[in-house]
């Protein structure tokens, strides 16, 4: 179904002057931005499917800044990451107006939209506070998230998805739980490039790595939300008269 074309130049004067500098988008992202902005809202659609790379080739970017791109702008808000196949990301698209601080409640699946009374995860910082990083272990339920293999809990580690040095966030987004081996050795490495190293040293099969690449893409989109326990709540003991 197609849908009002909004005003282009409105549209990019909004992404120049207020969604670059608000969401700190890199010189790729803001390229990749704008080009699925255009193929997509700009011609009436809200959702466009591409490949990688037919995307890389359209902004003369290569294959991997263009996909940790997507990655990024799917964690800031800026699109919504709906389908993966083998015919490519099928992306829900915002337009600057629509990008809060948070991707918005219409970004987020039905099953994972925020309940009344809960508190928005996206804002948190998950490598600061000790309770959010169990959280972010209890998610991974003792497996690495890499090669699957199961550790003790002196054994484990958070590991950034997209490497800080990558400009990488602390955001449940991009932190992962893993053994200190895989840590060790991904580095500062991509964590799909990671994956397919494992697959080549026979540390992970063709189907779970097919099955850590989605896990990748459900991670950046959202799905894989941490549980917190509810902020304490205190109680005054009323006195009997």
């Amino acid at each position: 179904m197609k849908n009002k074309k909004p005003n282009a130049e409105l549209v990019w004067k909004q992404l120049d002057d207020d969604l670059v500098p608000r969401l700190g988008l890199s010189l790729t992202e803001r390229v990749v931005y704008a080009h699925l902005v255009r193929h997509s809202r700009l011609e009436g659609q809200r959702q466009l499917r591409f490949g990688i790379v037919w995307l890389a080739r359209s902004v003369h970017v290569s294959d991997q800044p263009v996909r940790h791109a997507v990655r990024s702008l799917a964690s800031k808000g800026a699109l919504r990451l709906v389908d993966r196949t083998q015919a490519g990301h099928l992306a829900e698209v915002f337009l600057p107006g629509e990008i809060q601080a948070a991707p918005p409640e219409a970004a987020v699946p039905s099953c994972l939209a925020r309940q009344p009374g809960s508190y928005n995860l996206e804002e948190k910082d998950f490598l600061s506070v000790s309770s959010r990083r169990k959280a972010i272990h209890a998610r991974e339920r003792g497996l690495c998230f890499y090669c699957l293999r199961r550790f003790a809990t002196r054994g484990r580690v958070l590991d950034h998805v997209v490497p800080q040095a990558r400009g990488g966030s602390n955001s449940y987004r991009n932190l992962v739980s893993c053994c200190v081996e895989c840590n060790t050795q991904k580095g500062a490495t991509v964590a799909e490039d990671f994956l397919r190293t494992l697959y080549r040293l026979r540390r992970l099969t063709s189907p779970e790595l097919e099955a850590r690449l989605r896990a990748l893409e459900a991670l950046a989109a959202g799905e894989l939300r941490p549980i917190l326990a509810p902020p304490a709540v205190a109680i005054t003991e009323r006195k009997n008269s």
